[in-house]
């Protein structure tokens, strides 16, 4: 598989924010302190998923008072999918990177991802030291496992929001999912056309502010409706 050059290193660092009013100003500059280090070719992109909090507004102004920073809004929202589907569109430079606009992981663990791309065409990050309740840690390794399975994958932990992609991927494949599905679509798509996935440990922090969404009720049923229908759809298709 062919990589975009990383000499000089371009790329595009986005996450999406719902109601993430107090959260999203310290994440944005956490961004940029810690991108700038690494490349002088970037962007920092600001997923709005239609908030009903100031999380626009507060993301609007973020990217007046910086050049490199961009807000962009779904209006309505559109979910955990459908916000990184908007980030992976919006992207411009040859890598794409994303996390959740939580505050949940460390910029500065970027070059740890980086590293594995002489490697790799992808590199997904696992969670050290995961900072969540044991139930929801024990949901979490129940439903990697039966994503890894249903979708051959094998992968330790899928949904880690620390992940770098090259762009053209996103012109190769079609993106259905608008839920927590997202990321092991867009792995088992990669998988599938050849892409070459690496793995790499990162921190986890507690969350200081907001609310989490991931454990609803009605995203999880929607994640596990999705699911086979990817498995006829990617793994059982003819190439």
């Amino acid at each position: 598989m062919d990589k975009p050059s990383r000499e000089p290193l371009s790329i595009s660092v986005f996450f999406p924010c719902y109601n993430e009013e107090a959260n999203v100003e310290a994440t944005t500059e956490a961004a940029l302190a810690a991108v700038e280090k690494i490349s002088h070719d970037y962007e920092i992109i600001i997923v709005n998923d239609g908030s009903k909090d100031r999380t626009g507004e507060i993301a609007d102004r973020l990217a007046s008072k910086y050049d490199r920073v961009k807000a962009v809004h779904n209006h309505p929202n559109l979910g955990y999918g459908g916000a990184l589907q908007r980030g992976f569109r919006e992207a411009a430079k040859d890598w794409v990177f994303y996390t959740d606009g939580d505050g949940q992981f460390d910029f500065n663990e970027i070059p740890t991802l980086l590293a594995l791309l002489d490697r790799y065409d992808i590199v997904s990050a696992y969670r050290l030291d995961r900072k969540d309740s044991f139930v929801r840690k024990m949901n979490a390794f129940a439903w990697t496992t039966l994503v890894n399975t249903v979708l051959n994958l094998w992968l330790r932990d899928i949904d880690c929001a620390f992940k770098v992609f090259p762009r053209k991927l996103f012109h190769e494949i079609e993106m259905k999912s608008t839920g927590a599905l997202i990321d092991a679509e867009i792995l088992a798509r990669a998988k599938r056309l050849g892409y070459t996935i690496g793995q790499t440990g990162v921190h986890h922090y507690a969350r200081t502010a907001g609310e989490q969404t991931g454990a609803n009720l009605r995203v999880i049923a929607r994640a596990f409706k999705e699911l086979f229908k990817l498995r006829r759809d990617i793994v059982t298709r003819p190439r």
